[in-house]
Formats: C-alpha cells, structure tokens, sequence
C-alpha cells in the first residue's frame, strides 16, 4: 500500500516534510484555514481541505481512509487541540494508520532559570501559550492510551529557516540586540525537525516524546549580532531587558530561561544534526537565499 501522510495545519514545517515524501512518491494532503493557501496547495499536487472550528471536514473517515501517517500541528485554543477536540474519535478508525505526529513546543517546560531539562523534565508552564500545549499533549496522550492511537510528541525549541530567521528580520529592520544576562534560548532548523520526523516515522516508538533543539543554546542578541555579520551591517545597539519596550507576547518568551537538551534524538533516533549550532543554520538559509534564485537549492536530508 502506497504511504499517504495527512497533515493537519499545513504550515512552515508541514510543507517542509510534505516536499520530502512528495519526492520519495507518497501522497500528500493536509488542512489550511486559508481559501488562497488552499489554491496554493492544490497547485504543487497536495490535496488540501479548510479546516478549524467552524469547520470540520466534511467526511473524515472518506478523506483519511488510506492515510498511513499524520502530522498534527494546529495551534491548540483555550480547550485544547482543534484536531483533537473535532476529528480525535475519528482517527480511532482509520484502518492503515501506522503513526502520529505532534508537534509541541518545549514551551511546556516553563523558566528554569537557565538549567538544561530533558524529556523526564517535569511540565511547569509560566504562560499561557505553554499550558495550552499541556492540555493538548495530555488530550493526545489520554487517546493514545485509550484508542491505542501510535501517537509521538516532538516538543520544538525556536524554529527558523529559509526565509524565516534572523537574517529576514534584519534586513526588514526590526531586529533588536535584547540584553538580559545569562539568557538564552534553543533553537532547530527547520530541515533538522524535518530529519527527526522521518526517522521517527521510519522506526514507529508510540509513546515516545522528543525534544528538537540544537546544540548550542544562545541569546537573542548573539543570534542578531551574527546575522548582521553575514549580511555586512551594523547589528542593533544593545537594550538591557529592563528597558526594552517589547510586546506581551515577546516579552514572555524573554520570562522563560532554559536550555534544551536533544540527547535522546541521537540516542534513540541516531540523528546527526545538519546544523548544530545557529551559525551553520544562518548561513544555509543565506546560501538557500541564493541557490533559490538561482534554481539550484536542494535539501538536505533524505525521506524515509
């Protein structure tokens, strides 16, 4: 039987694994909440259907009949994950269903005050956001073990990219050189989740939670202040935390301190970073600038 990934909230990351496996011959579909992004879609060959609370798809058991494989990555409201709260019984049925995928965030860890925490961490949340992923992990994990679902949980450190990093925030101008001391945040690029995520769907472990992070946690500021190194400009000047004038949303990232450990994506799925640290990770997603335009950009992991 042909493998067939449904993705439901076809976003940054979701195109990303669905280009992959579009290569390798796999059928891929997935949801947007976007009329225009539907078009899109159904463009490059991926079937695509509106989906969020106002709107259920329409016959899930026809639709996801011969999924094999599904990545979850819609953002979970004040009841938990959409996905879960409207299609969850539904996956129960599927016949050939052989893995999940969702996408969580090591927001669920909370401030550490700049410890390293690991997947036996426990969940302390300090925001909003990260409690709702709580309750979302805890409704995926609560099905799987009743409905034997063959869930995974990858919980994401900062994600960035090809046109999705510092560099685009530099060049529009909004970058900042935050200083807070002793500070620092994980990030993963977006081809490093890619590669976890097909090494978890080539070796199925139902149960297993992972953390995505790289290997060398840094600050705000040292990201931006590299970024303009590789684009020859003057970084930002520096702005104790104290003084910055952030909004709610940025400035709770800055509350929480903690630094990722991704021991058990090598451990257990024998990742070998493409990019450990921000500054391999920078400069592909400069030289993916140029080889897009050029014609010639290739990724750089392999389907599974």
């Amino acid at each position: 039987m042909q493998n067939s990934l449904f993705c439901f909230g076809y976003g940054y990351t979701s195109d990303y694994l669905g280009h992959a496996l579009l290569e390798q011959g796999w059928n891929v579909a997935g949801t947007t909440r976007d009329t225009q992004k539907k078009q899109e879609l159904s463009r490059r060959n991926i079937k695509t259907y509106l989906f969020d609370y106002e709107m259920p798809l329409y016959d899930p058991l026809q639709i996801l009949e011969q999924v094999t494989h599904i990545l979850i990555s819609t953002p979970p409201g004040t009841e938990g994950d959409p996905t879960f709260l409207i299609h969850g019984e539904d996956l129960s049925y599927l016949p050939n269903l052989k893995w999940i995928g969702y996408l969580s965030t090591t927001g669920v860890y909370g401030n550490r005050n700049g410890e390293w925490v690991d997947e036996q961490s426990e969940r302390e949340p300090s925001s909003q956001r990260g409690s709702r992923r709580v309750l979302a992990e805890n409704q995926w994990i609560e099905a799987m073990m009743d409905k034997g679902l063959p869930l995974h949980i990858f919980r994401l450190s900062g994600i960035y990219g090809p046109g999705r990093s510092a560099l685009d925030s530099v060049r529009a101008g909004t970058a900042r050189c935050i200083h807070k001391p002793g500070h620092a945040f994980s990030r993963i690029h977006v081809e490093d989740i890619i590669q976890v995520l097909l090494a978890s769907m080539k070796n199925p472990m139902p149960g297993q939670i992972y953390n995505l992070a790289d290997d060398m946690p840094a600050s705000s500021s040292e990201i931006i202040t590299y970024a303009c190194q590789l684009l020859n400009r003057t970084p930002p000047p520096q702005i104790p935390y104290e003084q910055a004038d952030l909004a709610p949303i940025t400035r709770s990232f800055y509350e929480d301190n903690k630094r990722i450990s991704n021991t058990k994506i090598k451990d257990a799925l024998g990742i070998d970073l493409i990019y450990p640290t921000y500054k391999e990770g920078l400069k592909a997603c400069l030289d993916a600038e140029y080889h897009a335009l050029s014609g010639s950009f290739t990724r750089k992991y392999s389907a599974a």
